[in-house]
């Protein structure tokens, strides 16, 4: 496929929920849909907002706010315990002692 026939993973018209990640020289909000970029006026970096598509060029789109979302929430891959939860799991499983030999499975 040749880089110029690529299509837009967007169209305009079409809503979306986005991250905005950064702000542009001329002060819109950048996000991006599918690897695509989209202008975003009037937002900050760090909103999370819907939007929808109002114009699509060959490497940019442009969207409007439809309505500021609260960001949602997403479980950690990585699970944090607190202190006491760790205390008192350690004085639930009984403690398997082993004894120091120099045979090394011998």
């Amino acid at each position: 496929m040749n880089e110029n026939t690529q299509v837009a993973p967007v169209k305009a018209g079409e809503t979306y929920e986005v991250s905005i990640n950064a702000v542009g020289e001329k002060g819109d909000g950048i996000a991006k849909v599918k690897g695509f970029v989209l202008f975003v006026p009037n937002v900050q970096k760090g909103d999370y907002v819907k939007v929808r598509i109002t114009k699509v060029l060959a490497k940019v789109g442009f969207a409007e706010v439809v309505e500021k979302l609260e960001r949602p929430v997403r479980e950690s891959k990585y699970a944090t315990i607190s202190e006491d939860d760790l205390r008192s799991q350690e004085d639930e499983e009984p403690q398997t002692q082993y004894e120091e030999t120099e045979d090394f499975g011998e």
